[in-house]
């Protein structure tokens, strides 16, 4: 078994979608990236390539790239999840927390969960998504951008 960890950070502009866990989220603003700037998935990926110790989405897709100017997250965690079975191994379990003071995100959770279960070939149980708020602290609190810290474990094909 292999455990990997993942932190991202976005920051949230105007006139962009807010695409977290592939889910299209209702809010005034969106996150900044030049894909679709999923901070949660990316997370997700990095703490998966990291418990293969095969560094992180930057290393693998490159945003001086232009073929993933815009790409879904979505994409880049299936082609991510390949890597780590070409490495040997598949995903156990994956919990993932975003930090955001707004919008909430309660009413999303269930299909952020299906989204990822879907693309990983695993059970809804083996994905939990929460988030939480900073109490109004820091840069997620005043509003500037959203973070996402991600565990996961990685078992033997």
């Amino acid at each position: 078994m292999r455990i990997g960890h993942g932190y991202d950070v976005h920051k949230l502009v105007e006139e962009r979608d807010l695409i977290l866990c592939g889910e299209k989220i209702e809010f005034e603003k969106g996150l900044l990236g030049h894909s679709d700037a999923d901070v949660a998935l990316h997370a997700l990926c990095d703490a998966m390539l990291g418990a293969c110790a095969m560094g992180d989405i930057g290393r693998h897709f490159p945003d001086t790239d232009m073929k993933y100017k815009g790409i879904s997250s979505m994409i880049l965690l299936k082609e991510v999840k390949e890597i780590v079975k070409k490495a040997g191994y598949k995903l156990s379990n994956a919990d993932i927390t975003i930090v955001c003071q707004r919008p909430k995100l309660a009413p999303y959770i269930e299909n952020m969960q299906k989204n990822v279960a879907s693309v990983l070939d695993v059970n809804k149980d083996q994905i939990n998504v929460k988030a939480t708020t900073t109490e109004k602290l820091g840069f997620e609190g005043t509003g500037e951008g959203i973070s996402t810290t991600c565990v996961v474990l990685l078992e033997n094909l």
